[in-house]
């Protein structure tokens, strides 16, 4: 089974080396630009008939390198295609961020610990920082096609890199542990060894409040200052929600340990749940990059030799986990507690929904294991 995620490397470029990385940039986005404008009017997505129509043009007006053409066709047929996969109406594709593709071997490379990058003027070898990935440079790992992106006078490889890990086997779980995803704690988790963690989300709730507010106000006043304003945010937004995605994921993987069988909840209907949460909090369950936290859950598995598998949640706060009696008023939504109204027993709420998400995880288990006996 392969295994590919992105990886972005800050890369040191020197203070001299600056003025030809931005003027590559610049050539490759008014030749993605150039290219665009003839697919606009052609619709035509075939790179042989694309190199007839552009390349001339692009080595000799925008002078880009032979290479460098060749990736322009397929960064601008890749945007198109792209949007037609996604259903959007055909229209001009622009591009005005600086990023430039790099293929592996061909327009960049590892040449004695530095990155090797195409430039219009030929190859430069720049250094990068490695803290925090160094295991992406243990030999195990692939190189794929990178954007190369400057942002705030900083220059970054983002780099696909993919690894061929094996599959899990069933046999060898070693533990189970049932996540609980909610608001007050953003997951909570129950395991065999019958140990609790709670993941704090009040302030994280607290903060996309503030976000909220922040947006509500821009979007009154609609002016389009205020506009620019509002993008900043959502951009900001989304990267600190991508940054605690990262973060929680690798702390419940890294508490789950090896051979693991994580149980989450199958949150593909969390919108269409809305109806049973409180006015006030509808948003905050509906907003939050519930797949994208399962992704990042589901490969961060595989490469801990663990199994993932998604439940229906349905009744997992309300079931009581020793006798069994599932009843509404078992819980109490407004003070977070468990009381089973049959046997008492008593806990919170959300611990209440990993233990139950556990027990599903047991029984799956013990049905896969009997089935291939």
């Amino acid at each position: 089974m392969k295994i590919t995620i992105t990886a972005k490397l800050k890369i040191l470029v020197l203070e001299d080396q600056q003025p030809l990385f931005i003027q590559t940039f610049q050539a490759y986005q008014n030749g993605c630009n150039y290219v665009s404008d003839i697919v606009h009017e052609t619709h035509n997505l075939t790179q042989a008939k694309l190199h007839n129509l552009t390349y001339e043009e692009l080595r000799s007006t925008y002078g880009l390198r032979s290479q460098m053409a060749q990736s322009v066709m397929k960064t601008v047929i890749a945007s198109y295609k792209s949007a037609k996969e996604n259903r959007h109406d055909w229209s001009l594709v622009r591009y005005k961020r600086p990023v430039y593709d790099l293929v592996w071997n061909r327009d960049y490379s590892l040449v004695n610990g530095r990155f090797s990058i195409n430039t219009l003027e030929g190859r430069l070898k720049v250094p990068f920082e490695t803290k925090g990935m160094e295991h992406f440079f243990d030999g195990s790992w692939s190189f794929g096609t990178a954007k190369l992106v400057y942002k705030k006078g900083k220059f970054f490889l983002h780099i696909p890199m993919t690894k061929e890990v094996s599959d899990s086997d069933l046999q060898s779980i070693r533990n189970v542990v049932g996540v609980d995803f909610g608001l007050n704690f953003l997951a909570t988790t129950f395991d065999s060894k019958d140990k609790t963690q709670f993941f704090k989300g009040r302030s994280i709730k607290d903060k996309r409040g503030q976000y909220k507010r922040v947006r509500k106000s821009l979007q009154q006043r609609g002016t389009k200052s205020a506009r620019r304003r509002l993008k900043k945010i959502g951009d900001r937004e989304n990267r600190w929600m991508t940054h605690v995605n990262h973060a929680l994921s690798k702390a419940l993987v890294g508490q789950a340990g090896e051979n693991s069988l994580i149980v989450l909840e199958n949150l593909e209907g969390v919108r269409a749940t809305t109806e049973k949460v409180r006015k006030q909090d509808r948003w905050y369950t509906v907003s939050w990059a519930f797949y994208q936290l399962r992704q990042m859950i589901e490969y961060k598995a595989k490469m801990n030799q663990s199994t993932i598998i998604a439940v229906d949640p349905a009744y997992t706060s309300q079931t009581c986990p020793k006798c069994g009696h599932t009843e509404k008023a078992n819980r109490n939504k407004k003070k977070h507690i468990f009381e089973c109204q049959t046997c008492q027993y008593t806990s919170n709420d959300d611990r209440i929904g990993a233990m139950n998400l556990h027990r599903k995880g047991i029984e799956y288990l013990v049905q896969e294991l009997s089935q291939h006996a």
